[in-house]
């Protein structure tokens, strides 16, 4: 059914990237012409030696994920066994040519780091996994190789939806990143809690979340910590629900603007979720507890990213249904419920009028400038995206959907789960950050702010708007458009 329909999966998500990531995609220079080096002159000697066998050269990755952690119940259990498995078949298909070295980073540090390191001419990885919304960064501080030219000339170039391909695309034409996978946020919803549908608007909501209480069930639960993470609560229910109200936190020329009408929505419909108990505590804990409770069905909506099937198990549905009792890393058990019926997907609900909201992203491969190995890092990409290794890339690291045709020829991305987050999010989502180009400190800001007028200092504050406008002002303080 989703090779039917497979390529408009991709150019809705696609869309949604260039519509809001493109945007904000600042001109870079162009790439440094590296003179050629100059021929060795022999040396004087009637007999010369014969030079010995150079050896594979290193390729150093730079991934969340880390070959050497064995721990079967780690979060990133699965992106963990990739590397392995993944770092043995590059060498093996590359013997004698590249050698695969990882080098585990912090996945909220990763950005931050790559342009510290370009900056101080330090030492850079040869190639990265990258989500789109780091590209606005990368490009201002000239951090990453132009990979154009070569793309072009790769057998799978044709085969990137264009519209993907837009978001690693610069306002002068030139391609600085690989989208590999594209993802998008949608609800996922016990079916059993919600019979006749995850509700479409805040008062269905607020009407249906209000009778599973008075059952001893949350209705929603979220990652809503303020600070966890460099305030990746931005990214996730803050920026759906806002999105969903009608709202945008920048002004589109590069400065934040959180002080609208829409926002101020947004943030009291969070507001009446919390008070009235219709999320528990947890989604203020930090370190993914949010999810547990939706794990044993206690919430009953789930709002996240299509890649959370590898952190969603086991399941209990409702009914004490199980699915999955020990960690799997192809993430089946909510594959499962889905299939079954017992797990569905839907949209946010929206005010009448409005378009749900969730957000987009696309998992890409850069090479940072100032990569040792250029043709290592070329050969790795072009590695990633041959069949079969591209479909294990997506399904374990990059986890979403194949931003690449030849994904679809694999059946694992034919199945419902798969099928139905496309139809939950068709045509309306787009990246949190507009043409802020600060991502990391714009994260960091509104997710604190946000949390402080839910849950923290600011929660009881009827000057919603002075809060926001004191948030805004920070932000525009730091960077320049």
């Amino acid at each position: 059914m989703l090779k039917k329909n497979s390529l408009g999966f991709i150019s809705w998500l696609a869309a949604a990237l260039l519509l809001a990531g493109c945007r904000s995609l600042a001109t870079a220079p162009a790439p440094t012409q590296v003179p050629a080096a100059a021929q060795p002159t022999a040396a004087p000697t009637e007999i010369s030696a014969p030079a010995a066998a150079a050896g594979p050269s290193d390729v150093v990755a730079w991934y969340q994920f880390d070959d050497k952690n064995e721990d079967p119940k780690n979060d990133e259990a699965v992106g963990n066994a990739y590397m392995r498995e993944s770092i043995a078949q590059f060498d093996k298909d590359m013997a004698g040519k590249f050698k695969l070295v990882n080098q585990p980073q912090p996945f909220n540090k990763m950005t931050t780091a790559l342009v510290a390191a370009v900056q101080a001419g330090g030492e850079v990885p040869d190639v990265m996994q990258a989500g789109t919304d780091a590209m606005s960064l990368f490009l201002k501080n000239d951090a990453l190789e132009d990979l154009t030219d070569w793309a072009k000339a790769q057998p799978w170039f044709a085969g990137i939806d264009a519209n993907a391909l837009a978001a690693c695309t610069s306002p002068d034409g030139r391609i600085y990143c690989i989208p590999a996978a594209v993802t998008a946020h949608a609800v996922y919803y016990w079916k059993d809690h919600f019979p006749a549908g995850f509700p479409q608007t805040p008062e269905e909501f607020l009407a249906q979340a209000d009778a599973l209480k008075q059952k001893g069930v949350y209705a929603i639960t979220f990652f809503g910590n303020g600070s966890a993470f460099d305030g990746d609560a931005t990214s996730r229910m803050f920026w759906m629900m806002t999105a969903s109200y009608g709202g945008k936190w920048d002004d589109g020329k590069g400065a934040m603007l959180l002080n609208t009408p829409e926002n101020i929505e947004a943030i009291k419909m969070l507001r009446t979720i919390v008070e009235k108990g219709y999320a528990s505590e947890d989604v203020f804990l930090g370190d993914f507890k949010e999810e547990n409770k939706f794990k044993t069905a206690e919430a009953a909506a789930f709002p996240t990213g299509v890649f959370v099937y590898r952190y969603m198990q086991p399941l209990k549905s409702p009914a004490g249904k199980e699915y999955g009792k020990d960690f799997d890393p192809t993430g089946a058990p909510m594959k499962d419920a889905v299939a079954a019926g017992d797990l569905q997907v839907a949209p946010m609900f929206a005010p009448a009028g409005k378009t749900p909201g969730c957000q987009a992203n696309a998992a890409t491969l850069i090479v940072p400038k100032g990569a040792k190995n250029l043709a290592g890092a070329q050969a790795y990409i072009d590695w990633v995206l041959t069949q079969p290794n591209y479909s294990k890339w997506v399904k374990t690291v990059g986890g979403g959907a194949p931003s690449l045709k030849i994904g679809y020829d694999d059946p694992d991305f034919n199945v419902p789960y798969y099928t139905e987050t496309a139809k939950a999010t068709a045509g309306h989502c787009k990246s949190w950050h507009g043409s802020l180009v600060d991502v990391a400190s714009a994260r960091k800001i509104i997710a604190a702010t946000y949390f402080d007028l839910i849950k923290g200092a600011e929660a009881k504050n009827s000057d919603i708007a002075a809060v926001l406008t004191r948030a805004q002002d920070e932000y525009n303080k730091l960077a320049t458009p």
